[in-house]
């Protein structure tokens, strides 16, 4: 637990019995936050997917920062990739963020991964600051979408 601005906040990752209706709404708000443009898949299925990490900062009960990194296993190593990572707009620059991505990098060391992929808008200054600040560097190379739905 960790002390911020007189308020408790508690980092810790989640499980599938965390989620009840009242939490998954706030899980939801919160990526709204990040994008209203996605279909948001149902919180409580992807706690419940084994391969995917969920850290939650939490204030007074309610969910204010979260992050996710979802693991996999092929020939080139046992890797993860870091997504959805959010904090609510009255919760930023409290070092929430920072917190949130250390918790899954422990996760990683616990699960021995060889490699922790995030991708990150451009625009996105205040984050590229944090990734590279906890040693993550852009990587050569092109990244390409196809939707499928």
């Amino acid at each position: 637990m960790n002390k911020m601005n007189n308020e408790e906040l508690v980092f810790r990752k989640l499980t599938p019995a965390d989620l009840n209706a009242t939490a998954s709404g706030q899980v939801s708000a919160l990526f709204e936050q990040l994008n209203t443009s996605i279909t948001q898949q149902n919180a409580i299925e992807v706690l419940s997917n084994k391969d995917t990490v969920f850290v939650a900062c939490l204030s007074r009960g309610e969910i204010v920062g979260m992050a996710l990194m979802a693991t996999y296993l092929v020939i080139s190593g046992h890797k993860g990739m870091i997504e959805d990572v959010v904090v609510s707009e009255q919760y930023r620059g409290k070092g929430i963020g920072k917190k949130l991505i250390q918790a899954l990098l422990q996760e990683a060391q616990v699960l021995q991964l060889s490699e922790i992929l995030l991708f990150s808008g451009h625009h996105r200054t205040a984050a590229i600051a944090l990734y590279t600040s906890l040693g993550f560097s852009l990587k050569n190379s092109g990244l390409y979408r196809l939707p499928l739905i």
